[in-house]
């Protein structure tokens, strides 16, 4: 498996989230609760399930790490798959939340905003897309399947903190020049967020679901490792060839027809060889199971 400085490492990654989650939470409840701010309340609350996310998202990296044992002979890469589907489903929740507020507000008295709460939404807005472009880096480089889902939730969040921003901007310009309905902004950029993350969310679910059924990987990945089997000179035909994802790294089956008149020792050897190639040009790739077909000329 690959090593990676602590700049790049997953684990590190997910600790950022989870501790920048926690502070934004509480910097949004304090100042909505102190300042009465509906909206940056409900973006607060809609961060604690961040946490919840970046909590299951940090314990499932730790588990996926495991090495293969006896009840888990193929190791624990999907634990990350189930954070994914956890962060989808609270990705869910999170977006009928906010379509319930914003569709409550239209039946209210538009609250008054205030500068303050206008200045934390730009303030989460900056922070949250600054995690999603780092946390999507990391977790595309380590193929991480439940840091990437933290960072499609950070891209949630920013989708939020942008609603945030342009409703209370907009209420913020109605109450300086009197235009009523700029007071009903943040609702219409609430629904309109909604639609986004439930879009998200239901992406995050299908993939994680895809995973789980035990999807092939793209024929594209197929095809290069149908070229690199080819390349070994043993090899007469490639009889059948199968890849699955498994969490972060990948598991591949395949079956090679080579002379039939070979020893046990060479068959090894061609195994060897076959597995080393592939290996060495796909890093993700954990296991390689190869099955032996004879091969005679005539």
């Amino acid at each position: 498996m690959n090593q990676y400085t602590n700049s790049n490492d997953p684990m590190v990654a997910g600790w950022i989230s989870l501790l920048s989650n926690i502070v934004l939470t509480v910097l949004k409840i304090v100042v909505g609760t102190i300042f009465h701010s509906p909206v940056l309340l409900a973006d607060g609350y809609h961060n604690a399930g961040d946490v919840i996310a970046s909590g299951a998202t940090l314990t499932s990296m730790r588990i996926s790490k495991r090495p293969a044992d006896e009840d888990h002979p193929y190791g624990h890469g999907k634990a990350e798959v189930l954070s994914s589907a956890v962060v989808g489903i609270i990705l869910i929740l999170a977006a009928c939340y906010i379509a319930y507020e914003s569709i409550k507000a239209f039946f209210h008295e538009p609250e008054k905003a205030v500068l303050i709460a206008f200045v934390t939404a730009i303030i989460s807005l900056i922070w949250k897309f600054i995690l999603y472009v780092y946390t999507m880096r990391i977790g595309k480089k380590t193929n991480s399947k439940g840091l990437i889902a933290t960072a499609n939730d950070h891209l949630a969040d920013v989708y939020a903190s942008l609603a945030a921003v342009v409703g209370i901007g907009l209420a913020l310009f109605g109450e300086a020049y009197h235009i009523n309905i700029l007071l009903y902004g943040d609702p219409i950029a609430g629904i309109i967020v909604t639609i986004l993350v439930f879009r998200l969310a239901y992406g995050m679910l299908i993939e994680a679901g895809s995973t789980l059924m035990e999807k092939s990987v793209s024929q594209e990945i197929l095809d290069d490792f149908q070229t690199l089997i080819l390349t070994i000179p043993e090899v007469k035909r490639l009889d059948r060839l199968r890849a699955r994802e498994h969490g972060h790294y990948l598991l591949v089956d395949l079956r090679v027809s080579v002379p039939g008149d070979l020893t046990i020792q060479e068959g090894h050897d061609i195994i060897r060889k076959i597995k080393n190639t592939i290996m060495e040009y796909h890093e993700d790739v954990e296991e390689v199971l190869i099955h032996l077909n004879p091969w005679y000329e005539n």
